[in-house]
Protein backbone atom coordinates (compact mmCIF):
# COMPACT_ATOMS: atom_id res chain seq x y z
CA UNK A 1 0.00 0.00 0.00
CA UNK A 2 1.30 3.47 -0.89
CA UNK A 3 2.18 6.10 1.67
CA UNK A 4 0.56 9.40 0.71
CA UNK A 5 2.41 12.55 1.76
CA UNK A 6 1.88 16.31 1.51
CA UNK A 7 3.45 19.43 2.94
CA UNK A 8 1.13 22.35 3.67
CA UNK A 9 1.32 25.84 5.06
CA UNK A 10 -0.27 26.41 8.46
CA UNK A 11 -0.30 29.19 11.05
CA UNK A 12 2.58 27.28 12.67
CA UNK A 13 4.66 27.07 9.49
CA UNK A 14 5.05 24.06 7.23
CA UNK A 15 3.39 20.80 8.27
CA UNK A 16 4.06 17.47 6.62
CA UNK A 17 1.22 14.96 6.72
CA UNK A 18 1.53 11.30 5.74
CA UNK A 19 -1.07 8.54 5.62
CA UNK A 20 -1.43 4.97 4.55
CA UNK A 21 -4.90 4.33 3.22
CA UNK A 22 -7.30 6.29 5.42
CA UNK A 23 -4.99 6.26 8.46
CA UNK A 24 -2.67 9.17 9.25
CA UNK A 25 0.74 8.05 10.46
CA UNK A 26 2.63 11.38 10.54
CA UNK A 27 1.95 15.03 11.22
CA UNK A 28 5.37 16.66 11.39
CA UNK A 29 6.34 20.28 11.98
CA UNK A 30 8.38 21.35 8.99
CA UNK A 31 8.91 20.25 5.42
CA UNK A 32 9.67 16.72 4.31
CA UNK A 33 13.12 15.61 5.35
CA UNK A 34 15.31 12.64 4.58
CA UNK A 35 14.91 11.51 8.20
CA UNK A 36 11.12 11.61 7.92
CA UNK A 37 11.15 9.66 4.65
CA UNK A 38 13.57 7.18 6.22
CA UNK A 39 11.14 6.60 9.11
CA UNK A 40 8.29 6.04 6.67
CA UNK A 41 10.39 3.55 4.69
CA UNK A 42 11.33 1.71 7.89
CA UNK A 43 7.67 1.52 8.99
CA UNK A 44 6.36 0.63 5.52
CA UNK A 45 9.19 -0.98 3.53
CA UNK A 46 6.89 -2.18 0.75
CA UNK A 47 4.95 1.05 0.29
CA UNK A 48 6.20 3.67 -2.14
CA UNK A 49 5.87 7.27 -0.96
CA UNK A 50 3.59 9.29 -3.21
CA UNK A 51 2.94 13.05 -3.21
CA UNK A 52 -0.79 13.85 -2.96
CA UNK A 53 -2.84 16.92 -2.03
CA UNK A 54 -4.72 15.61 1.01
CA UNK A 55 -3.51 12.35 2.61
CA UNK A 56 -6.51 10.58 4.19
CA UNK A 57 -8.43 13.89 4.19
CA UNK A 58 -6.24 15.11 7.07
CA UNK A 59 -5.16 18.32 5.34
CA UNK A 60 -8.77 19.47 5.07
CA UNK A 61 -9.44 18.58 8.71
CA UNK A 62 -6.30 20.38 9.87
CA UNK A 63 -7.35 23.49 7.94
CA UNK A 64 -10.73 23.38 9.69
CA UNK A 65 -8.97 23.02 13.05
CA UNK A 66 -6.77 26.03 12.36
CA UNK A 67 -9.89 27.97 11.29
CA UNK A 68 -11.45 27.31 14.71
CA UNK A 69 -13.23 23.93 14.46
CA UNK A 70 -11.29 22.49 17.40
CA UNK A 71 -13.20 19.21 17.61
CA UNK A 72 -12.48 18.36 13.96
CA UNK A 73 -9.22 16.62 14.93
CA UNK A 74 -11.26 13.78 16.42
CA UNK A 75 -12.29 12.82 12.86
CA UNK A 76 -8.75 11.83 11.89
CA UNK A 77 -8.02 8.12 12.23
CA UNK A 78 -4.43 7.23 13.00
CA UNK A 79 -2.02 4.35 12.53
CA UNK A 80 0.71 4.38 15.14
CA UNK A 81 4.23 3.01 14.88
CA UNK A 82 5.87 2.59 18.27
CA UNK A 83 6.04 0.40 21.33
CA UNK A 84 2.90 -0.76 23.10
CA UNK A 85 3.62 1.73 25.90
CA UNK A 86 4.06 4.62 23.45
CA UNK A 87 0.85 3.72 21.64
CA UNK A 88 -1.05 3.65 24.96
CA UNK A 89 0.27 7.11 25.83
CA UNK A 90 -0.45 8.49 22.35
CA UNK A 91 -4.02 7.16 22.34
CA UNK A 92 -4.59 8.56 25.85
CA UNK A 93 -3.72 12.02 24.49
CA UNK A 94 -7.02 11.94 22.59
CA UNK A 95 -8.89 11.92 25.90
CA UNK A 96 -7.59 15.43 26.68
CA UNK A 97 -10.12 17.64 24.96
CA UNK A 98 -9.46 20.97 23.26
CA UNK A 99 -9.36 23.85 25.71
CA UNK A 100 -8.06 21.69 28.55
CA UNK A 101 -4.70 20.45 29.75
CA UNK A 102 -3.36 17.58 31.81
CA UNK A 103 -0.05 17.12 33.62
CA UNK A 104 2.46 14.44 32.72
CA UNK A 105 1.77 12.86 36.14
CA UNK A 106 -1.97 12.77 35.44
CA UNK A 107 -1.33 11.21 32.04
CA UNK A 108 0.93 8.59 33.63
CA UNK A 109 -1.92 7.67 36.01
CA UNK A 110 -4.39 7.58 33.12
CA UNK A 111 -2.28 4.99 31.26
CA UNK A 112 -1.92 2.89 34.42
CA UNK A 113 1.73 3.71 35.10
CA UNK A 114 1.73 6.41 37.79
CA UNK A 115 5.45 6.01 38.51
CA UNK A 116 6.41 6.32 34.83
CA UNK A 117 6.14 10.10 34.50
CA UNK A 118 9.47 10.40 32.68
CA UNK A 119 8.63 7.54 30.32
CA UNK A 120 5.28 9.21 29.59
CA UNK A 121 7.18 12.43 28.84
CA UNK A 122 9.53 10.59 26.49
CA UNK A 123 6.60 8.91 24.70
CA UNK A 124 4.85 12.27 24.46
CA UNK A 125 7.97 13.75 22.90
CA UNK A 126 8.13 10.93 20.34
CA UNK A 127 4.52 11.44 19.18
CA UNK A 128 4.59 11.01 15.38
CA UNK A 129 1.17 12.61 14.81
CA UNK A 130 1.56 16.10 16.30
CA UNK A 131 -1.51 18.28 16.76
CA UNK A 132 -3.89 15.39 15.94
CA UNK A 133 -2.71 13.45 18.99
CA UNK A 134 -2.59 16.57 21.17
CA UNK A 135 0.66 16.22 23.09
CA UNK A 136 0.65 20.04 23.28
CA UNK A 137 -2.11 19.75 25.92
CA UNK A 138 0.26 18.03 28.37
CA UNK A 139 1.96 20.43 30.75
CA UNK A 140 4.05 20.34 33.91
CA UNK A 141 2.38 19.71 37.28
CA UNK A 142 3.12 23.32 38.20
CA UNK A 143 1.33 24.60 35.09
CA UNK A 144 4.52 25.26 33.10
CA UNK A 145 4.67 24.46 29.40
CA UNK A 146 7.84 22.36 29.71
CA UNK A 147 9.26 20.91 26.49
CA UNK A 148 7.60 20.42 23.14
CA UNK A 149 9.09 18.75 20.07
CA UNK A 150 7.64 21.44 17.81
CA UNK A 151 9.01 24.24 20.01
CA UNK A 152 7.45 26.00 22.99
CA UNK A 153 6.23 28.84 20.74
CA UNK A 154 4.06 26.34 18.82
CA UNK A 155 2.78 24.74 22.03
CA UNK A 156 1.83 28.19 23.36
CA UNK A 157 0.13 29.07 20.05
CA UNK A 158 -1.88 25.83 20.02
CA UNK A 159 -3.03 26.26 23.63
CA UNK A 160 -3.96 29.91 22.96
CA UNK A 161 -5.82 28.82 19.82
CA UNK A 162 -7.78 26.30 21.88
CA UNK A 163 -8.64 28.89 24.53
CA UNK A 164 -6.54 27.58 27.41
CA UNK A 165 -6.17 30.36 29.97
CA UNK A 166 -2.67 31.81 30.07
CA UNK A 167 -2.64 31.77 33.87
CA UNK A 168 -1.65 28.13 33.60
CA UNK A 169 1.63 28.87 31.83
Amino acid sequence: MNVAIATIDSPLGKLTVAARGNLVCVVHFGPQTAALRSSLKRWYPDGPIEEVEDPAGAVGVLRRYFAGDLESLDEIKVELNGTTFQKNVWLALRTVKAGSTMSYAQLAKRVGSPAAVRAVGAANGANPVAVVLPCHRIIGSNGSLTGYGGGIHRKRWLLDHEGVKRTLF
